[in-house]
């Protein structure tokens, strides 16, 4: 698949998500973008702004088997991949799969099950498989995972650690509806006269396969790469800074700056391409000294001053 057919299937997929979803395009392009990079993406905000329906309306435009996961502080791994039973009537045991065997999980409230059952979903998502009583088994490709977690409330919670949310190629807010939008959303409730909604899909699980094919066809040049390398690098000399981006936050400049430039019908990345997405790439993976907490500054404001004293390459 072409790059320009990329971008006439994403148009026509955040056309089919954007009649469901009322405004939120930057959100769903990130979100988008990310899926393109085989990346999972972690949206970290308020309740009631629509993350389920969200990923249910983009599942269900791109024909994905979607499936959510409630985490609660009494979940179990096997409740994640699945457990072997014992069927009386051949005396065999089978596999009886969990959630995990999806295209698209919606791993909603992640930090509130206990770590042990956190890292059932995070192995799947960095191995692209399950190990179940000893037996691994591969995950069908699409495999893509949008965890939520609410950044307010923090009684009986166990939060993700640091190493465990770098495995999220972006962390994105939603952010509240103006009011215009939020009067949109009750018209359209009222049209619908339920809550359930109803999506034809677009595109294809195969189609959006090749897509994610054709963003590993996208080129990046020598100076682009450098520039993604100086950006991640300059993260780790700040003085704020307790903890830099890693090489996988360079690694995400890299994947996601591809999707976009694909997403926007090019088959090569520009430096605008590593800004725009630089933030909700490489925000996640800072870490500020103690002493900052209580102030205004913020991971994302850094990433943003880091922008602004990272020169820019010449571009033609």
């Amino acid at each position: 698949m072409e790059v320009d057919h990329v971008k006439r299937n994403v148009e026509s997929v955040l056309d089919a998500v954007s009649k469901v979803i009322v405004g939120k395009r930057e959100v769903l392009e990130l979100m988008l973008a990310s899926a393109l990079a085989s990346g999972h993406v972690l949206i970290e905000d308020v309740p009631g702004l629509a993350k389920t329906m969200m990923a249910k309306s983009m599942a269900a435009a791109m024909r994905l088997k979607f499936s959510r996961i409630q985490f609660t502080p009494d979940l179990l791994p096997a409740d994640i991949t699945g457990t072997y039973v014992y069927d009386q009537r051949t005396g065999e045991f089978k596999l009886r799969r969990g959630p995990i065997f999806a295209n698209l999980i919606l791993a909603d409230e992640i930090n509130r099950a206990p770590p042990k059952t956190q890292s059932a979903l995070l192995e799947a998502m960095q191995e692209m498989q399950v190990t179940i009583e000893g037996e691994t088994h591969r995950l069908e490709r699409p495999f893509l995972v949008i965890a939520t977690q609410n950044p307010i409330e923090f009684e009986g919670t166990y939060p993700l650690p640091a190493a465990q949310v770098d495995r999220f190629l972006v962390r994105l807010r939603i952010g509240y509806p103006t009011e215009d939008e939020e009067v949109e959303i009750l018209r359209r409730r009222m049209e619908r006269m339920t809550d359930d909604f109803h999506m034809d899909p677009v595109i294809g699980k195969r189609d959006f396969i090749e897509m994610q094919e054709a963003v590993e066809r996208v080129y990046v040049d020598e100076s682009v790469l450098r520039y993604m390398a100086q950006i991640a690098r300059k993260t780790r000399e700040l003085a704020e800074i307790e903890l830099g981006a890693s090489p996988r936050g360079s690694l995400a400049l890299f994947k996601l700056s591809r999707a976009l430039a694909a997403m926007r019908g090019r088959d090569y990345v520009t430096p605008d391409d590593v800004k725009a997405v630089a933030v909700p790439a490489l925000a996640h993976r800072i870490i500020l000294r103690r002493e900052l907490w209580y102030t205004r500054i913020t991971p994302e404001s850094v990433v943003e001053r880091v922008l602004e004293q990272v020169e820019v390459p010449k571009f033609e």
